[in-house]
This record gives structure tokens, sequence and C-alpha cells, in this order.
């Protein structure tokens, strides 16, 4: 396929839009679309910061046309947008000051905000169990706020059990 614009090179960058619901399409060649300013094709566009940068950049408050206060850390002065540039934080301090802004992009990164790992083997379950017990509470929570009185006394037992075992060295069964 060639280039709409200059119909004489092969069209390499596809783009595709949907604005106000109607979807336009075009074929260009990368130096009509570098022309064109569609996209700059002097950097890496599969780097880590370019990833987290595409990510920052698009929140609800972006989407809905409002633009947030310039967030600063206090610690080290890093900026919101300078952390987007280069990709990582200035300071351990930098995880409050932009923690607002960080959690939609962890949970679309990562899919959650909270860190699973693997067990440490000599923790003998422990870590494993102290897991299950936080499962069953958020059960428990979701149980009763649905008004599902009988099954969350079965899990409001079945957490007792564990918290004892847990006491315990896990030296009682479940």
């Amino acid at each position: 396929m060639l280039c709409q614009e200059c119909q004489k090179r092969v069209a390499t960058v596809h783009l595709t839009r949907i604005i106000n619901g109607e979807y336009t399409e075009q074929h260009l060649c990368e130096q009509c679309a570098k022309n064109k300013g569609e996209f700059d094709f002097s950097h890496n566009p599969f780097s880590l910061q370019s990833l987290l940068t595409g990510l920052m950049n698009v929140d609800s408050q972006t989407l809905m046309g409002f633009t947030p206060k310039k967030l600063q850390c206090n610690n080290c002065g890093l900026t919101y947008a300078q952390f987007g540039q280069i990709g990582r934080f200035g300071c351990s301090e930098c995880y409050q000051a932009f923690g607002e802004r960080l959690v939609p992009i962890l949970r679309r990164i990562h899919g959650s905000t909270q860190h699973v790992g693997s067990e440490p083997r000599r923790a003998g379950g422990a870590v494993k169990l102290r897991r299950n017990i936080e499962e069953l509470k958020q059960q428990l929570q979701r149980l009763v706020e649905e008004e599902k009185f009988e099954q969350a006394a079965v899990v409001r037992d079945q957490i007792k059990k564990l918290e004892s075992r847990a006491t315990d060295g896990g030296k009682k069964d479940v």
C-alpha cells in the first residue's frame, strides 16, 4: 500500500482515529508521518520510559480536559512531569508525593496495586497462611455488605481457625 500523502513510498505508519464517533484511517510512509508531526521516530518507542510516559498521560483527569495541579516531591524537588520524562523517581519520598497518580498506573501495568510474590521455603507456609486469612477477611467484608450473614459466619469461623493456627506456629490442622 502506498502512502496516502506522497503516493510514492510504502505506507508503514497506519493511523486510526475515532473522534466524536467519526472513524478515520490514514496510511502514511515514515517520512510523511514525521513531516505531519504525527510521530517522533527519533527515540525507541518500546522503551520502559515511553511505556510509563504513555500510561501516565492517559488518565481520567486528562481525558476529561482537567489539568491537575503541578505535583512535586517536597524532598528532592522532582516534578511529576520530570518523572514521566526520565521514568524513575528521585528519592523514596516520591512514592508518597505522586501516590495519587501512581495507583492507576500500577494497576494498568501489573493488574494490581499489591505485590504478591513467591513464598520463601523457610517460612513454612506462614506467608501463605497470612495471605489466606487476608483473602478470607476481604471475602467476609463482601458477604457482610451483601447481607449474606450465614455465609459470612462460615467464613468468620474459617478465619478464627486459621488465626489460631498462625499463632500456634502452624502446628494445628485446619
